[in-house]
C-alpha cells in the first residue's frame, strides 16, 4: 500500500514524499515535484515488487561487474571447472567494464569491449580466435546467469541477446593402424607407466587428466572397471577396462603391491616431494619423435578411441557414454572419420547386392 504525504518547504514550495508498504518487503520511499509523478512512481513500484522486479533492478544498480565477480569467486570458486582458465576471463573482463553498474552492462557495451579481445595476443603471438573470443564471453554469461538466479541482483543475462561467432570445425586427429604400433613400441621402451597411460587413452577414450587423477581406491580390478570421479562435465563416469588395458594395470599393482591404497596410479612422486600426477608431456612427445608421428596431440588418443568405437560400428549413444559426452552433437563428428572406413562399407554392400559389378 502506498501513502503520499504533501510537503511545504520554507521557501512555500510543495514536494510529494511516496511511502510504498507491502507486507514481507522493505519500505521503498521517493520525493516528487508532481502529485502525478508520485502516483506513478508508486503504481510501478506496488507492481515491481510483486512481479519480483523491483529489487533486482535496485540491486543492479548498487552493484557493479567487479562486485559481482568478487561474489562469484567467492561462493562458487569450489565448484569451476577450468578455474585458472575462468579467472583469467573473469580479469579481462573486470579491466575492461569492472566499474560499470550492472544495470549499465547492456548488450552493446558487451559487444564493443568484446572486439578488443581481438587485439590481444595468445601467450604465442598469434591473433585470438573467435573461438577463444566465445569462451571468454561464455565464462561471463555464466557469472550473469548465476547473479540471475542465485542472486537477483539482475533480471537478465545481457549476453543472452547477444551472437557468438561461428566457429570452425576442429581437425579431428587419429592414428592410423601403423601410428598406433609404432606409438605402443615407442611408449615401450620407455616405461611401463607411460605404454599403460597411453593404452587407457586408446581402449577406454579417457581424457589426460581422468587417467593421471585415478587412484587404486577408484579401480575395482576384479570386475575390471575405472571410475573417473572428477570429470570434465563434473559427473562420475563408469568406464570397464579390458585385455591389454586391464592386463597393464594388474602387472603395475602387482609390482607395486598397492602399498597405499588411496595414492595415484601414476605418481610423480619422489622423496621430496608430495604424492601429486606423474609430468607425461615431455615424454610423450618424445615418443611421437621416435614413432614418427607428428601433428599428434595426447588428446588426440581420444579422438583414435572414438573413430576405433565408430569404425567398429557401436552405436553413437554408446560412444558418447563411454566417452563422457553431455551433448551427442559432439559425439555426431566421429560419425564420418575414416573415408577408407566409409568405402569399405560401401563396396561390402555393393558386393552383398551386386556381388560385385557396377
Amino acid at each position: 500500500m502506498a501513502t503520499i504525504t504533501k510537503r511545504i518547504s520554507q521557501n512555500g514550495e510543495s514536494t510529494f514524499q511516496v511511502k510504498v508498504r507491502l507486507k514481507g518487503f522493505p519500505s521503498q520511499t521517493a520525493t516528487f515535484e508532481r502529485l502525478t509523478d508520485a502516483k506513478k512512481w508508486a503504481s510501478s513500484t506496488e507492481s515491481a515488487i510483486r512481479e519480483g522486479r523491483h529489487f533486482e533492478v535496485s540491486e543492479a544498480r548498487k552493484r557493479t561487474l567487479s562486485n559481482l565477480i568478487d561474489k562469484y569467486l567467492s561462493d562458487e570458486a569450489t565448484r569451476l571447472r577450468s578455474k585458472e582458465t575462468r579467472l583469467v576471463h573473469l580479469e579481462w573482463w573486470r579491466s575492461k567494464l569492472g566499474a560499470y553498474t550492472l544495470s549499465d552492462i547492456r548488450p552493446a557495451l558487451l559487444i564493443e569491449a568484446r572486439k578488443s579481445l581481438f587485439d590481444k595476443p595468445t601467450r604465442r603471438g598469434s591473433p585470438v580466435s573467435p573461438s577463444t573470443v566465445n569462451r571468454y564471453c561464455a565464462s561471463l554469461s555464466a557469472v550473469f546467469t548465476w547473479a540471475m538466479k542465485e542472486l537477483q541482483w539482475v533480471s537478465d543475462n545481457p549476453f543472452f541477446k547477444i551472437s557468438t561467432f561461428k566457429e570452425p570445425e576442429g581437425v579431428v586427429r587419429f592414428l592410423s593402424n601403423d601410428e598406433r604400433t609404432a606409438l605402443l613400441k615407442a611408449c615401450r621402451g620407455h616405461s611401463q607407466d607411460l605404454l599403460c597411460i597411453v593404452v587407457l587413452a586408446l581402449s577406454t577414450g579417457a581424457r589426460r587428466n581422468e587417467i593421471l587423477s585415478l587412484t587404486w581406491d577408484s579401480i575395482d580390478l576384479s570386475q575390471g572397471l575405472l571410475t573417473f570421479p572428477k570429470t570434465k562435465n563434473g559427473t562420475i563416469r563408469h568406464v570397464p577396462i579390458r585385455g591389454n588395458a586391464l592386463s597393464l594395470i594388474k602387472e603395475i599393482a602387482a609390482e607395486r603391491k598397492l602399498k597405499d591404497a588411496k595414492g595415484l596410479v601414476f605418481s610423480g612422486k619422489t622423496e621430496h616431494t608430495q604424492d601429486k600426477p606423474k609430468a607425461i608431456e615431455n615424454i610423450f612427445k618424445t615418443a611421437l619423435k621416435q614413432a614418427g608421428i607428428e601433428n599428434f596431440r595426447f588428446h588426440d588418443l581420444r579422438h583414435s578411441a572414438a573413430s576405433e568405437l565408430v569404425m567398429a560400428g557401436v552405436d553413437m549413444r554408446t560412444v558418447a557414454e563411454i566417452l563422457g559426452h553431455s551433448d551427442l552433437k559432439i559425439t555426431q563428428r566421429y560419425a564420418h572419420l575414416s573415408r577408407a572406413h566409409v568405402d569399405d562399407a560401401v563396396s561390402r554392400l555393393n558386393d552383398r547386392l551386386f556381388g560385385g559389378a557396377g
